[in-house]
């Protein structure tokens, strides 16, 4: 009997201290959302990308450099090719500029173009720069779960709240619910209507992270267009120079 009593007691003992290794945590949709938000943005990143745009009848490659900081500061620099060279694009929490070396003239963004193409390609203006915020301005619901090659995915439904200036009717995205990776997003207008699709691929590590270093964009109201974006020598969470995302900047060429 008093070994039983030993026996019992040092089990007892064992799980207070031990929490069960079965617990797991229990997350809001907005939670994963912003968790897969920050894991793509980081604290800043900075680097190499290449973005690829083709069509039906021309195809043409665009080598950038972009910076951002957070979710309110973006810098964006075409290094090639020459035609292009220098022109640059600026965002400040809700203000965006696009600068063109050629005429040495920085043209102000409305709110209405944000839904205009970023040098023909199929991302626009605020899918470059995130002007709208996934997080803060849509609510989120989990719509169902599934598996992708060995992962549990949350298919996830955006929709915008009542006064959030966004450009889009609905979206969905696709988060491994392990490591918060996303690997689609749709994008709807306003009649619900499917107007492109994002799919990420290439899922590797970049600086301290795991993430999607190739993402495709494709036009569903447009045959044939499509565009990629590979990340090429990108690195996260570097301490940024806070003059990068000025004007000055912006009109200094390379």
């Amino acid at each position: 009997m008093r070994g039983r009593t030993l026996i019992s007691s040092f089990f007892l003992f064992f799980f207070i201290l031990s929490p069960p290794i079965f617990a797991q945590e229990v997350l809001s949709p907005t939670e994963i959302v912003k968790r897969s938000d920050d894991l793509m943005r980081g604290n800043s990143t900075t680097g190499i990308y290449t973005m690829e745009i083709l069509t039906p009848n021309w195809q043409r490659k665009l080598e950038l450099h972009v910076d951002s900081v957070g979710r309110d500061q973006v810098f964006i620099r075409i290094l090639s090719p020459a035609k292009e060279a220098g022109i640059g694009t600026l965002r400040i929490k809700n203000e965006m500029w696009n600068y063109l070396p050629q005429v040495e003239k920085v043209i102000k963004i409305p709110p209405s173009m944000m839904m205009q193409s970023w040098m023909g390609s199929d991302f626009a203006n605020d899918d470059l720069v995130k002007e709208s915020s996934v997080v803060h301005d849509y609510t989120h619901q989990i719509v169902e779960t599934i598996n992708i090659d060995g992962h549990e995915v949350h298919k996830i439904e955006f929709i915008p709240k009542p006064k959030a200036a966004v450009v889009w009717g609905r979206l969905f995205r696709w988060v491994r619910k392990d490591d918060f990776v996303p690997l689609q997003e749709e994008f709807y207008s306003e009649k619900g209507k499917l107007i492109k699709v994002l799919k990420y691929s290439d899922i590797g590590t970049v600086s301290n992270r795991l993430i999607p270093k190739v993402w495709t964009m494709t036009s569903m109201i447009k045959p044939g267009h499509q565009t990629v974006i590979r990340l090429v020598d990108v690195q996260y969470d570097l301490s940024l120079d806070p003059n990068i995302f000025t004007l000055s900047y912006l009109q200094k060429i390379p």
